[in-house]
């Protein structure tokens, strides 16, 4: 459904640090690394992700009520990337990695804030 998906940071090389480190958990491959033209960016099982300096000139905001969410492959994978966020200069948010039940099947999640304060979700679908 979607071709890629773009944040925007008014700090590239901290958005680097830290989206190096949580995708390097996912097997992630940087395409670009070009801060000084302001623009990160991520490939990942046919999917693409980016970090830009807003082209308008204006300061990169985070979405209020947006998540974007990876897919992970274990609840190990997920506790990981979680780890290397927070390691990297992010800030776990919501409640505490791990199981949750819904009605449709337990999910474990994760949260983080990167740098810039956009919220991030890995999830693993357990049942």
């Amino acid at each position: 459904m979607f071709s890629h998906i773009c944040v925007g940071s008014n700090d590239l090389n901290a958005a680097k640090t830290f989206y190096d480190a949580v995708f390097g958990t996912m097997g992630a491959t940087p395409l670009m690394a070009d801060p000084a033209a302001g623009r990160l960016a991520y490939s990942h099982n046919g999917a693409n992700f980016m970090v830009v300096n807003p082209i308008d000139g204006n300061t990169a905001t985070f979405a209020n009520g947006g998540t974007i969410g990876f897919s992970m492959d274990s609840a190990e994978a997920v506790d990981a990337w979680h780890a290397a966020g927070c390691a990297a200069g992010g800030t776990s948010c919501e409640n505490a990695p791990g199981p949750r039940e819904f009605p449709f099947g337990t999910l474990h999640l994760a949260y983080l804030r990167d740098p810039d304060n956009n919220k991030l979700c890995a999830m693993f679908r357990v049942a």
